[in-house]
């Protein structure tokens, strides 16, 4: 230890130690807090939450030094746990460490003649066990006739515990004040990224067709995904292999697409030596077989050989360093404005077991890490992100990822959008009126949308050919490097998202990021050949979204290589954005709600979920309160954990998460805890998800009533909520939807108005990064970052949506609960499965040399 340091997180040791003995134990997850247990004697245990170290490596202290710490209730089996150990190691008085992972507890680290460090509660306590002990021992015949509570407590009063806090929503202004706080949900998208890459290129080389069947099988027929480490690097070596020494001369070479692909080979070789390291989250390469031929082997037997693969190697979203600033900061935000009405917030929320705290990610590594680093912010932790990651989320990409359910829908908006877009029609036909702007089909697109096309394509070209003449003389470099380099060693924060503005590179006149000229040069001409086929003379209007993409991208992060034309290049690239981005997930209400619908329906299902669990805990909750009194601590423990038992099983058959009934059986102890609202638990779900999601989440909130069941009903979105929205072209980097569930103590248990849902939602860094003026604009050019915008009300000043009405109009559209896979079997099967070892592989950095680890 130290100072406040407990651990330090060194991503460059990572080798398994096979030389001696050595003891490894399974990582367990505790949700980032662990608990101290202390016995005296068989009989008495006193149990103390803290923020468990493992996370970020710190130990949090209070102004005075001490450790912060909070008493909790122990379950019946750790009552019975703690009876175990002492008896076991023939200690009274004794501590030990005790983990709750996966719905179960494990008993670690006992330590005797260890006492808590502060709390009166625990030494008079200790004092009248202590007593009666040595009573029982030396002089049995007083060990009854002394009162077994000290002398100075026979008399005192038991106080009351305080009330539930008065508060109301900080957004929609203030309701009643019995209010109380049960559930905060929140769909995230991640933060700021670099521009998604895409290469395609049909193979031939033997090399190539080889590495397809080493990781295949050996099928010939059966596609391949190349993303740990130890693949890439034999991708790399084989490509190192067939690309030129020197760039082939267009002048000279009579076959373009000889050339086309010598080109593509060399990005691809490119791309993998890109920041001297590997991580799959960010690369990924995909060999399917396009032909094959019959071949006679040694043996006589006939067998398939393919002879050509199409090769996609996908790569870029990479988290940035403002993406990461931009998660953290938004995690901040939750921590002080979401959770009203405790003194120090959620972190004594989650430090005392009132917290029922879930992260989930899609499985995009840009998503993961903004997940990572907002929890960093939300829980006020330190350090790297990758141990955070590891520890709190989880990664749904059934939940979170995928747009195939509506790929049919979505290409025939897209078809309609390239229709209306490159014909010469000024105007677009209305199913609505001008009353309701968000009725019309195609809002948003620009009315001389073809002509700003057509000077898009011009654009792009002037900007392609300034990137060309930087990339050339980065390209000469590039050829130099030895055949046979590997790639070597590198800082785990340089892919798992960085920190700090790259100085020294922009300083020297380079992009910002570990992108070279040569990849931006590829990213650039990309773009100009699939906007527009000179050969075709067509548009493919599917790609101005990533013009859009990469004008920002560069606005934001290479402002300082002044290319020319580039400012009014993302002007004309906005408007054609701000019509096709929305108008892509469909191009009415209708078609909105069609797509939405089935993008986000096993999502829409999770939130219903959560939002019954909280509901089913606050009823129980709520009866406990009201049939029993709290001081009388010893029958309360029993019949506490007696209903919570009924609770948990009906969770069980609800929830699709056994953890999400597990945690919930921790509770804070309410009579020692000074804390003002012991019975107060609070249920926090966070989704982080995509751009598609979002919109689609977001068409289903407001047009679920043009269901044909639901059209007599109001939207769940206000008028003037619906007028905002259809001005809000982009949810940007983490623009987020937030879902409060209020609880009204004061109305019966019955009543529909005792749940009050709130709606609100954030465009997320929704900013111009031409923005010349405010806080805004120094932010952007000092650190390149565009800040997050505040919430907004989805629903009127002092209107009230109950969790009835809320269920009755998002329900047609979600996956059922009975849909939804069963709950995994009670016990600790082990953190390191076979997708959290995947997960390892990709996200931390293994030699080539260290592959046998793996095995």
């Amino acid at each position: 230890m130290v100072g406040n340091r407990s651990s330090e997180f060194h991503p460059e040791v990572r080798r398994v130690r096979r030389e001696g003995s050595y003891i490894y134990e399974e990582f367990m997850p505790t949700g980032g807090t662990d608990v101290k247990v202390y016995t005296v004697g068989p009989e008495y245990a006193h149990a103390e939450a803290r923020k468990s170290p493992v996370v970020d490596g710190v130990v949090m202290r209070n102004p005075n030094g001490k450790e912060v710490r909070y008493p909790v209730l122990l379950t019946p089996a750790e009552k019975e746990m703690a009876r175990d150990v002492c008896i076991a190691f023939s200690q009274a008085v004794c501590g030990f460490d005790l983990l709750r992972s996966q719905g179960r507890s494990y008993v670690c680290d006992v330590n005797g003649w260890s006492f808590v460090k502060n709390s009166y509660k625990y030494y008079d306590d200790s004092a009248c066990v202590l007593r009666k002990m040595l009573l029982d021992a030396k002089a049995p015949h007083l060990s009854s006739a002394i009162p077994p509570t000290l002398p100075w407590k026979v008399n005192e009063l038991v106080q009351p515990s305080e009330p539930l806090t008065r508060q109301g929503s900080g957004i929609n202004g203030t309701f009643e004040g019995s209010e109380e706080l049960r559930c905060v949900i929140a769909v995230i998208r991640h933060g700021d990224r670099t521009p998604k890459q895409k290469v395609k290129l049909k193979v031939t080389e033997e090399k190539l067709l080889n590495l397809m069947l080493k990781y295949n099988g050996g099928r010939p027929r059966s596609e391949t995904k190349l993303k740990s480490a130890v693949q890439l690097q034999d991708l790399l070596d084989a490509t190192r292999m067939l690309v030129p020494r020197t760039r082939p001369d267009r002048e000279s070479d009579s076959e373009a697409e000889d050339v086309e692909h010598a080109e593509k080979l060399h990005q691809v070789k490119a791309v993998l030596e890109e920041g001297g390291h590997f991580s799959g989250i960010y690369r990924k390469v995909q060999l399917k077989p396009l032909k094959w031929i019959k071949m006679t082997n040694d043996n006589g037997e006939v067998e398939e050989q393919p002879v050509e693969a199409l090769m996609v190697l996908k790569y870029g979203g990479v988290l940035t360093h403002a993406g990461r600033k931009q998660a953290e900061e938004l995690g901040r935000y939750f921590r002080n404005k979401m959770y009203p009405g405790e003194g120090t917030g959620l972190l004594r929320l989650h430090s005392t077991y009132r917290h029922d705290l879930k992260i989930y990610s899609s499985d995009e590594g840009r998503v993961q890490m903004s997940a990572a680093a907002f929890a960093k912010g939300l829980l006020d932790l330190e350090g790297q992100l990758t141990p955070i990651l590891v520890s709190l989320v989880s990664k749904d990409y059934s939940m979170l990822d995928g747009l195939e359910n509506a790929s049919s829908e979505m290409k025939e908006a897209k078809a309609w959008l390239n229709e209306i877009i490159t014909s010469n029609a000024n105007t677009v036909d209305s199913n609505g009126s001008p009353e309701f702007p968000w009725m019309v089909d195609g809002a948003g697109l620009p009315p001389n949308a073809s002509e700003l096309l057509a000077n898009l394509v011009k654009l792009t070209k002037k900007v392609t050919e300034q990137v060309r003449l930087l990339a050339q003389d980065e390209n000469e470099k590039l050829t130099e490097r030895s055949l046979y380099d590997v790639i070597p060693p590198y800082d785990q924060a340089t892919v798992l998202g960085k920190t700090n503005i790259d100085v020294d590179r922009i300083a020297a006149g380079l992009p910002c990021g570990s992108e070279g000229f040569l990849l931006m040069y590829a990213r650039w001409k990309k773009l100009e050949t699939d906007l527009y086929n000179e050969r075709k003379e067509r548009f493919d209007i599917t790609q101005i979204p990533d013009v859009y993409d990469s004008c920002k991208y560069d606005l934001l992060h290479n402002a300082h290589l002044n290319l020319e034309g580039l400012d009014e290049l993302f002007k004309v690239a906005q408007m054609l954005a701000d019509g096709v981005i929305p108008n892509e997930y469909g191009i009415n209400p209708k078609q909105k709600l069609k797509i939405g619908s089935k993008i986000a329906r096993r999502l829409l299902g999770k939130l219903l979920i959560d939002l019954r669990n909280t509901r089913e805990e606050a009823i129980t909750v709520a009866e406990l309160k009201n049939n029993h009194d709290h001081s009388l601590s010893i029958n309360i423990e029993k019949e506490d954990a007696e209903a919570k038992s009924k609770l948990f099983h009906k969770n069980d058959e609800m929830d699709q998460d056994d953890d999400d009934d597990k945690e919930t059986k921790y509770r804070l102890d309410p009579k020692y805890a000074n804390v003002k609202t012991p019975e107060r638990h609070v249920r926090t779900r966070l989704y982080f998800t995509s751009e598609s999601h979002i919109h689609s989440l977001m068409n289903v909130l407001r047009y679920c009533n043009m269901e044909e069941s639901l059209q007599e009903e109001e939207s769940l979105v206000c008028r003037n909520a619906l007028e905002r929205l259809v001005k809000t072209k982009e949810l940007d980097y983490m623009s987020h939807i937030v879902l409060r569930m209020f609880e009204n103590t004061e109305v019966p248990l019955e009543d529909p108005k005792r749940y009050r849902v709130e709606l609100t939602y954030s465009r997320g860094a929704d900013l111009s990064p031409l923005e010349k003026k405010g806080s805004a604009a120094t932010s952007l050019h000092q650190e390149h970052t565009l800040p997050i915008m505040g919430p907004e009300r989805l629903q009127e000043i002092g209107s009230y949506l109950t969790l009835e009405t809320m269920e009755k109009m998002i329900r047609p559209f979600a996956m059922p609960a009975e849909d939804f896979p069963p709950a995994t079997p009670a016990g600790f099967s082990g953190y390191f499965s076979k997708s959290v070892l995947d997960r390892l592989v990709n996200l931390w950095p293994f030699h080539r040399q260290s592959s046998s680890l793996g095995k």
